[in-house]
């Protein structure tokens, strides 16, 4: 599957969001090690903390069943019909580093007109800690 493919699957899914108090839509899609889709989308709580991001809905379906190594995750985000560079927040970039190699995880991000942007994991989160420090 290409970025591009991928990144078309995280719109998709931002229309399944439960957006009701910031209107901002996100959707994610990734693959897992073994080629498996996931996809997954915010889910706000009046309890704002109680909140769910796209990344992280997307990330949980893929452990939950059995997979624990993504290698590419898009993420698409915006109000309504209007999309733009929707990156991952700390926690949702802590998470992948959980489950994936960061120096070999694409991140892509795209703004809704076709522009992607594609990163590692290891750009969006240098110097991190991860399991291999728990050994």
């Amino acid at each position: 599957m290409t970025e591009n493919e991928l990144f078309e699957l995280a719109m998709e899914a931002r229309w399944g969001a439960y957006a009701p108090y910031s209107s901002y839509q996100v959707g994610a899609a990734l693959i897992t090690e073994d080629g498996s889709l996931y996809t997954g989308c915010n889910i706000e709580n009046a309890s704002y903390g109680a909140a769910n991001c796209a990344e992280r809905t997307a990330i949980f379906k893929a452990v939950s069943e059995g997979h624990r190594k993504i290698v590419m995750i898009a993420i698409a985000g915006g109000s309504g019909e209007r999309t733009n560079y929707a990156y991952p927040c700390g926690i949702c970039r802590q998470v992948m580093r959980e489950f994936s190699d960061p120096e070999q995880l694409k991140v892509i991000v795209g703004d809704g007109r076709g522009e992607l942007k594609i990163h590692t994991l290891e750009e969006l989160l240098p110097e991190s800690f991860g399991p291999d420090f728990m050994e």
